[in-house]
């Protein structure tokens, strides 16, 4: 089993730490979320800085809003980091839930997810080294995964999970075992529907801490925080593992389920968390 980080975006300058611990522990991939209108480091350039810094290790966006973007930018930005790093950027993409996102980039969050579909067909052309369009030619550098970069998907409802089979490579899963093993027997069903080749990949990603009581307290005011707008936080919250067993057990539930990789994400800022998780796996 493949087991990533989920990166803290309190401080951005401890993610350096965060991920030079990783890279040389047990760990497949380094995750970090997206917002606009927030105290977050964007996550393609951070991620271009994480990947400098290690040499294995994959970055992923965990995931980035790609509606909020410019198409042909967004193309060039990822297959150059793709390039760059030999293949190790995974493309976790969704259409994001917050309106204020939205009004800052001007975009109608009416329709993000029809807008997402449209910059997949481009994005796929431009990736496989076609002209954009009529009187506008190729957009490089050829990312490094013919293609270009593995895509993930997130997202609960059916449009979100099919998405995947039409444009993706796989799905990211933010729920628990209860919950996670009817969205991927959802997804592989969409996935054979449109007759694709082998099987979607599945990422799972449960919210943990892993430390003293004040490191645990600090994840717990964060995911609060961040998730206040939902009107679910004290949930959402609740539901955070905080023990080796806790993490152990929903690991293996989500490998029983089929999972490929379980992103570990974390939201307090204590680096060490990286070596205690690593300890326990």
């Amino acid at each position: 089993m493949n087991i990533g980080i989920g990166l803290p975006i309190g401080d951005p300058t401890t993610l350096l730490t965060w991920a030079r611990h990783a890279d040389a522990g047990p760990f497949s991939t380094l995750g970090l979320l997206d917002r606009l209108v927030y105290d977050n480091p964007e996550p393609l350039v951070a991620l271009s800085v994480l990947a400098g810094a290690t040499s294995r290790i994959r970055v992923q966006t965990e995931v980035l809003l790609a509606p909020l973007r410019d198409t042909a930018l967004l193309a060039k930005q990822a297959a150059t980091l793709d390039r760059m790093t030999g293949g190790r950027l995974v493309l976790g993409l969704g259409i994001g839930g917050r309106d204020d996102d939205h009004r800052a980039t001007g975009t109608d969050p009416r329709t993000r997810g029809r807008r997402l579909d449209e910059q997949m067909e481009v994005m796929r052309r431009l990736w496989s080294g076609e002209p954009y369009g009529e009187g506008v030619g190729p957009i490089g550098p050829a990312p490094a995964r013919p293609g270009g970069p593995e895509v993930l998907f997130g997202g609960f409802k059916p449009t979100a999970l099919e998405r995947v089979a039409r444009w993706g490579d796989g799905f990211l899963a933010a729920a628990p075992p209860s919950w996670a093993g009817g969205l991927f027997d959802t997804v592989r069903g969409f996935w054979h529907q449109y007759g694709r080749d082998g099987e979607p990949r599945l990422v799972a990603q449960v919210n943990v801490a892993l430390g003293p009581q004040d490191v645990i307290d600090d994840a717990r005011t964060a995911m609060h925080t961040y998730y206040t707008f939902t009107g679910m936080a004290d949930r959402m919250v609740a539901g955070m593992l905080t023990t080796p067993a806790e993490i152990r057990e929903a690991i293996t539930a989500l490998t029983d389920l089929g999972a490929d990789e379980v992103m570990l994400y974390c939201y307090g800022l204590d680096p060490a968390q990286v070596d205690r998780l690593a300890d326990i796996l």
